[in-house]
């Protein structure tokens, strides 16, 4: 491919400090390397009450010129500018990672309910939410002897996000860790770094579409098969469903000498950390690593073509990453 596209991306500065940019949102031409930092997350009404919480945008979607970026407990809106046109927010929506927009539906992930909300783009109000939690091992292999193929070793409750009578924060409501939601072909996937399966959920129905290892990000359904960042091993895996793998990529390493802050714990920060990921026509494949970098790899060659990189702070990781529509 002759040209590569130009992709936005958020980035979410880990371990940062009061005071500090806690990333922010960059436009990057993967072809000539140049890159415009639109948005600096840099605000004084940020949460500290624990790591990972308020600090910084995350996913991205895009609908009818409007560009959608969540944080934390709310959605925020922008047109192709990146001036604010307006925000959302709801009871429910707790640690925000990735979201995706499917027709008139966006979908948002929030990790501390082990939960996925639905937001309609219509009316621009939370119309409804589900909560996943695991089956239990004996039910497990009762509903497995009696149908075929076996459902999931999850369930969905249902619930109204405008209603005070939802889930709430507790000692294992994040216990799945959802981080992805995406979809294909009318398909509903939702994945988590501690879910063992890509799971997929179709007219209300949840079932394992494929195994895969934990602590992946970004996983979705891509073919006939897969494709997620196996951030545990640094690199990016294109597989079958039954996780077998077909093509992977690692992502990029820097000198160490060349970091900074890279004395951190690496359950704080580190390089090599693999999260964002993106489709560009049949045979490139998109994604991000820390310290924020976005690599383009061809399918064709099983290299890379080309990666830009925004730091050298290990902290600074890209989190959301799509081809930009505006």
């Amino acid at each position: 491919m002759d040209k590569l596209p130009r992709v936005i991306a958020t980035s979410v500065v880990r371990s940062a400090h009061q005071g500090e940019s806690h990333g922010g949102v960059y436009l990057i031409d993967l072809n000539s390397g140049r890159f415009n930092q639109v948005i600096d997350w840099n605000d004084d009404s940020i949460s500290w009450e624990g790591r990972g919480g308020d600090r910084g945008l995350r996913g991205i979607a895009f609908h009818n010129n409007r560009v959608f970026l969540a944080a934390s407990d709310e959605i925020f809106v922008y047109d192709t500018a990146f001036n604010r046109l307006d925000s959302y927010r709801n009871q429910y929506l707790r640690r925000c990672h990735e979201i995706s927009r499917y027709e008139n539906t966006l979908y948002l992930t929030s990790t501390d309910l082990n939960s996925v909300l639905e937001f309609d783009l219509n009316t621009n109000s939370f119309s409804r939410g589900y909560i996943i939690r695991r089956t239990a091992k004996l039910m497990r292999g009762f509903l497995k002897r009696i149908a075929n193929p076996a459902p999931a070793a999850f369930h969905l409750t249902f619930f109204d996000p405008n209603d005070s009578r939802g889930p709430r924060v507790g000692p294992n409501s994040s216990s799945l860790h959802i981080n992805n939601v995406s979809h294909h072909d009318g398909l509903i996937t939702i994945a988590g770094t501690t879910i063992e399966s890509l799971l997929e959920l179709k007219q209300d129905t949840l079932r394992e579409y494929a195994p895969l290892p934990r602590k992946t990000h970004n996983a979705a359904i891509y073919k006939d098969g897969i494709i997620y960042n196996d951030t545990a091993s640094n690199r990016l895996v294109i597989a079958d469903r039954k996780n077998r793998i077909k093509q992977c990529f690692a992502v990029p390493e820097y000198e160490p000498s060349t970091l900074s802050n890279a004395h951190l714990p690496n359950d704080h920060a580190r390089q090599g950390f693999a999260r964002g990921l993106c489709l560009y026509g049949d045979d490139v494949i998109i994604g991000g690593s820390s310290p924020s970098t976005v690599s383009a790899y061809s399918l064709a060659t099983g290299r890379r073509i080309n990666s830009v990189n925004l730091s050298k702070d290990v902290r600074n990781c890209i989190h959301g990453l799509e081809v930009w529509q505006g």
